[in-house]
């Protein structure tokens, strides 16, 4: 027997796994640049280069001006991350579905 899954529990489902990577694998993440930076520094493509407008914003760097610990910090970027992305895309869906 197939059984549905409603779209409420569908959510909580997501957004419980979503926070739970951000809880669980954000804090260990590699703190090396990626391959990208990696090369531009070797080749010296990134010499004279500046950080952008928001470079000191309050997320910056994934995580928080003014919490000391980069853990929490950092859960509390992810957990942003999260809810802003959720948003938006409810939002699209919203908009889609309301289209149709």
């Amino acid at each position: 027997m197939n059984r549905r899954i409603s779209y409420v529990a569908f959510l909580v489902i997501g957004l419980a796994a979503a926070l739970t990577l951000v809880i669980v694998l954000a804090p260990n993440a590699n703190p090396n640049p990626d391959g990208l930076e990696k090369v531009a520094a070797d080749t010296g493509i990134d010499n004279g280069m500046t950080d952008h407008a928001l470079a000191d914003g309050p997320l910056a760097d994934y995580g928080v001006s003014g919490v000391d610990n980069t853990w929490v910090a950092t859960w509390i970027a992810g957990g942003l991350g999260v809810a802003a992305t959720f948003i938006l895309c409810a939002g699209l869906v919203y908009l889609v579905r309301r289209r149709t």
